[in-house]
Parts: structure tokens; sequence; C-alpha cells
């Protein structure tokens, strides 16, 4: 083992939590330009892409990400190294063929699923984005291997090459195809075949392909990753020496290595299946009511929205359907920030999990199983209350005044009511994944699948509801899954979570956060005078972001002087033991 070190738990999540942070600031500064580029209307279309992209892309690797680093961790921790090697070159051909599947059913379901939706505008979208689920199959091979090695390194700085590709690729080329779109319209020519009158008919008939243009950096962003991946690979390797290697046991065969991982992946891709089929349907679903809710009552749809739609280009009713979509994806840019950050700990926690489950290390289950519970809400409870808080201020520092942006706000207000709910999800069934229990999240996900596109499709049509509907459709899903699979959990490990703990303290720290940010904020907004530089810098921004900054300085004193921050936590970090002897010198420490 000279060569090669083992992270503890929150060592290699921290590693993945600062990566994924850094990809997804970039990837919501990103955004700031993009929607510039192709409007609210364009960002309706690259949602629909992605609504059909995600479920392939998620079915196409799910499970085997999960079976390779539980197989690699279990080999590691019983000395089986040759299998280790094994299952990593099953594992690429198995990743292979699969996102081969994959890219080839999303070209096929392209057409019919934008012509259900009256969304055909979203099919140049849809091709540029389908190479991307065999990309990151592949690249998953590596990253799944590297996390059963405790090694989450690897995976960490592909995050940032891919996110660095998606932002040069995906500006520059839709920065082209809007330019050369208006540049024929400037000239008397088609707009990519479309003869225009107008400006804003120019607008309308480019944006599609500028749309596609910047989903087309999501595909370049992924082959940018893997392409370091398999780079690093080639030089580095994975640091198992020759010693362990000529001591270990002979590999299985291919045979039993591949029945191993079919054994844990399959409920874990049955349950993937359900859950992404369901948001497929779903995805359709919102906006076939949403196009019923408008046809059937516009007049509802306008008073509700009327400061919006006030500002807003005159629009038909599919247009509207577009734009209201359209701005609910902007506010799904935070919805979606949190839930993918604390998913870095389940994953993390998988390779620790699996291989204290196999040596039956009772005091490493719970340590484990703790501190991913308690980071997640520590990270979670805190950008919940803030984003309910300051869902407008955040929105126009991110996007200027945008028309649709009071519409976003409401959308974002009410999902930061619930973020620790998203937040806790995916590390609960990663747990349950890591013990061999992942038939438990199958039947929680499955159950609340069908509850979600239920209640959705019942109130989106409701013209006084709408959009908003969907809202509580998604609260219902979580509610539902991270209940059943925590007591799941809880029975199968025998842990007593400690409550206090893992929730109370955190939650009262969060709300002396949430405290300082509306105190601060108000009490600027009222004593810095009124000026506007720009369409994202004035009083109200500026209030927001010192707001902003009190709220972290109030939380971080609050842990502190609470002693919500634990020894067991704080040890596996790096320079863990140091950190600790200063903590416990002033008693800031649980």
């Amino acid at each position: 083992m000279a060569g090669r070190k083992k992270q503890s738990l929150l060592n290699g999540a921290l590693v993945l939590v600062l990566a994924t942070a850094f990809v997804e600031i970039i990837g919501v500064l990103y955004k700031i330009p993009l929607t510039e580029l192709i409007g609210t209307m364009g960002r309706g279309y690259t949602g629909t892409a992605f609504n059909i992209y995600i479920p392939v892309y998620n079915i196409a690797m799910a499970g085997l990400p999960v079976a390779i680093s539980k197989l690699v961790a279990q080999s590691v921790a019983e000395g089986h190294f040759n299998n280790v090697k094994k299952i990593f070159r099953i594992a690429f051909w198995l990743f292979f063929g699969a996102g081969a599947i994959g890219t080839v059913v999303l070209l096929i379901l392209a057409y019919p699923y934008a012509k259900s939706m009256q969304a055909t505008e979203s099919l140049p979208s849809i091709f540029m984005i389908a190479p991307a689920v065999f990309v990151c199959c592949v690249m998953a091979t590596y990253r799944g291997y590297y996390s059963g090695l405790r090694n989450q390194n690897p995976s960490a700085i592909s995050q940032m090459f891919e996110v660095v590709g998606k932002l040069a690729f995906g500006l520059g080329l839709a920065y082209v195809v809007q330019r050369y779109g208006m540049s024929c319209f400037e000239q008397g020519l088609p707009v990519y075949g479309v003869e225009c009158a107008t400006e804003a008919e120019a607008v309308m008939a480019l944006t599609p392909y500028a749309a596609a243009a910047s989903i087309f950096g999501v595909t370049m962003g992924a082959v940018c990753s893997l392409l370091f991946l398999v780079i690093r690979h080639k030089i580095v390797g994975d640091k198992i020496t020759p010693e362990e290697l000529a001591s270990s046991p002979k590999a299985d065969t291919g045979k039993n290595i591949a029945k191993l991982m079919f054994a844990i992946a399959v409920p874990v891709v049955v349950s993937t299946l359900v859950m992404n089929i369901t948001n497929l349907i779903d995805s359709w679903a919102i906006q076939y009511r949403l196009q019923y809710a408008i046809d059937s009552d516009l007049s509802v749809i306008s008073n509700m929205y009327r400061e919006a739609l006030s500002i807003a280009a005159k629009m038909d009713n599919v247009q509207l359907k577009s734009y209201l979509y359209g701005a609910y994806e902007i506010a799904l840019d935070f919805r979606n920030l949190v839930p993918t950050i604390t998913t870095t700990l389940g994953m993390s926690a998988i390779p620790v999990l699996a291989e204290a489950w196999t040596l039956k290390n009772k005091l490493m289950i719970r340590s484990s199983i703790e501190s991913v519970m308690r980071i997640a809400m520590l990270i979670s409870l805190p950008a919940g209350i803030g984003m309910a808080i300051l869902s407008r201020d955040l929105l126009n520092i991110m996007y200027g005044m945008s028309d649709s942006i009071s519409i976003s706000a409401t959308v974002m207000a009410l999902y930061g009511c619930f973020t620790f709910i998203m937040a806790a999800a995916q590390p609960l069934i990663n747990m349950l994944q890591a013990i061999g229990r992942a038939d438990i999240p199958m039947k929680s996900v499955s159950i609340a699948a069908v509850v979600k596109v239920v209640v959705n499709f019942i109130l989106i049509g409701i013209p006084g509801i709408n959009i908003m509907g969907a809202i509580i459709g998604t609260f219902c899903f979580y509610l539902i899954t991270v209940s059943v699979n925590i007591n799941a959990l809880i029975k199968e490990t025998g842990v007593r979570l400690n409550y206090k703990s893992v929730f109370f303290k955190p939650l009262f720290c969060a709300l002396m956060c949430g405290l300082a940010a509306w105190a601060t904020t108000g009490l600027c907004k009222h004593f810095i005078p009124a000026f506007e530089y720009g369409s994202r810098v004035s009083n109200n921004t500026l209030s927001a972001i010192i707001g902003i900054v009190a709220a972290v300085l109030v939380y971080v004193l609050a842990l502190l002087f609470t002693k919500t921050i634990v020894r067991e936590d704080v040890k596996m970090l790096p320079k863990g033991e140091k950190i600790c002897k200063i903590l416990e010198k002033y008693d800031l420490i649980g």
C-alpha cells in the first residue's frame, strides 16, 4: 500500500463537495450570459432537451457506478486486488455498450417526444446532447473505479475539466450561431431557412439553433473530462502495487464478476428506470397540462403573472407555455444546486460504508451514517432558508431584471423551503445501496414517483395553480422517498441517529443564518440610497450581497458556539487532529 492512500469519508467527500461546488457555481454563472444569448424561451428549449436526456442518461449508466464502487471497495477490504483490476475491465465494456445503446435510444425518442409536447423547436438541442450519453457512460467507469479505491481526486478534477469545456464550447458556439443568424437578417437573407420581416421574428427563428449550440457544450465538456481520465489512468494508474497483486488470490471469472455486478446493479437500474421514466412522463405532463391550463382560462394565468407578462413580448398560447416553462427552468438552476453537492456525500459513503459493512465494523457504520446526514443538513438547511428569503435578490444578481424573474423567484422560494429533504434523498439511497439493500430505494422511489405524476397531472391543469403544481408534486415525491429510506436504513443497520446533533442543532444555526440574511438585507435596502447601474447592480443587489456575507458569519459563529461541529467529523478532514486541538482549546467543538 506504499503508493496508495485511502481517503476518509469526509476527506473524500470534501474533495468532491469542493469540486462540485466549483462546478455548480461556474454552471450558474455560465447561465447568466447563456440566458442573455438565448433568452427565456431558449432556456425552455434546452430544458426540454435535458428532460429527455437525463432519464436516458441515468438509465444507461444507473447501477454500474454503484456496483463498481461497492465491488472494488469490498475487494480491496478483503485484499483481492486481482479482482479489482478485472472489475474495471469488465465494467468498461459494459459501460461502453450501455452508452452506445443510450445514445441510439435518445435519438429514436427525440421526434415523438418533442412532437407530443408541441415543442419540435427543441429537436436540434436533443440531437446535440445525444452523444453525451455515450461519453458520460464511459467516463463513469473511471469515476466509479477510483471511488471504490477511495480516491476522489481524479473524479473531482475531471468535473472541473467538464464544466470548463461546457462553458467554453457552449457559450462560444451559441454566440457564433446567434451572431450568424442576426447577420443573415440584417442582410435580408433567411434566418436558418425562415423569412423574417422583423428583428423579433429573426430572434424567434434563430433561438432553437442557438439553444442547440449551447447544449452541445455539455457534450464537449464530457469529452474533455473523459480525455483527462483516460490520460491520467494511462500515466498514473491506480497505484495497486505488484506486491499486492502477487499476494492476492486469483481473480474471479469474468462471468462471476458480471453476475455480481448485475446483482447489485439491477435493483438500482429498476429504481432509476422507474424514477426517470416517471420524470420523462412528468416533464411531458407538466408542459401538456400547462398548455391545457392556458387554453382553459388564459385570463386567470395572465392575472396571476401580470407583472412578468406585462413586460414580456406578446406571445401566442404555445409560446406562453414555453415561456412559463422556461421561467420554471431558471428557478431549477438554484433548486438543483444543493442536492447536487450533497449527492457527493452519498457517493463518498458507498466505498467507506461498503467496507465497514464487509468488516462488520459497527462503530464505523454509525459514524459514517451520522456524518453523511449531519453534513447534508449543515449544507442544505442554511442554503434552503437563504434561497427562500433572498430568491428575488439572488435571481436579480444572476440574471438581471429579467421579465420572468417574478415567476422564477416564487418557484425558487418554495423549493428553498424543502431543500433539506431533497438534499437528504440521494445520500440515503447510496447508503442503502452500500449495505446491499438497493431493493428498498427501488420500492420507495416507485411509490413516490406514482404519487408525483398524479399530483402534478391534477394540479398543473388547474389554471389558478398551473406550473406551481409541479412544486407540490416534487415535495410529495421527496417526502415519501426520504421517510421510507431513513426508517429502513435505521432498521437495517441498527443505528440510532442522534437527532439533536444531526438535525436540530443545524436547524437552529440555519435559522440564525436566515434571520441575519433577512434583517441585514432589509436594513441595507432601507439605508443605502437607491441607485442602479446596468441590469444587475443596484442598491437591492448590493444589500443582498451584504446580507449573504452577514449570514455566513452568523452561521459560522452559531455552529461554533452551539458546538454543532463534532470531533468525529473534524478528525476525518485533512489536518483534522490539528483542527480539533485548536477548537478544543476554545471549547468550540462537540
